[in-house]
């Protein structure tokens, strides 16, 4: 039986200690900059899904209070609930900016507000209406 002659000048293919700590010290750094943009990319998700019922909520508040006509007050509150999650709210009626007489339109603007992960949002929508007393339809038949 005849051996292979050995070849001491092949060196075996392996991580040196200095490659190795290079490495781990890398992903010390990558790995929390990794779960941090998840963690940013996963609220983002959260907020635009939330503000999408927030926005629900809030042109749901100013159709039944224009459609009611209970606008009179300054201001009203309260919570309502959309799927899962339960939303407060508030609606002011403000004396539209605009209005070059400032008597009759009004701004209704309803805002409704929720947290995402321990951090506060709000989504707002406004509506002008007809702030004139009505006309009985009476006094169109005449």
């Amino acid at each position: 039986m005849r051996f292979a002659p050995t070849n001491n000048n092949h060196r075996s293919a392996a991580f040196t200690l200095a490659e190795v700590l290079a490495s781990l010290v890398f992903l010390a750094i990558l790995i929390p900059v990794a779960i941090q943009g998840l963690s940013i990319a996963s609220r983002a998700g959260d907020v635009a899904a939330r503000k999408s019922e927030a926005a629900l909520v809030a042109e749901s508040i100013l159709n039944q209070t224009v459609a009611s006509t209970n606008w009179n007050q300054s201001v009203q509150s309260g919570s309502v609930r959309q799927g899962l999650r339960e939303f407060n709210w508030k609606l002011t009626n403000d004396p539209w900016n605009q209005d070059p007489a400032a008597t009759t339109m009004r701004q209704l603007t309803a805002e409704v507000f929720f947290t995402v992960q321990g951090a506060a949002y709000s989504v707002r929508l406004s509506t002008l209406i007809d702030g004139s007393p009505l006309t009985p339809l009476s006094s169109f038949a005449q």
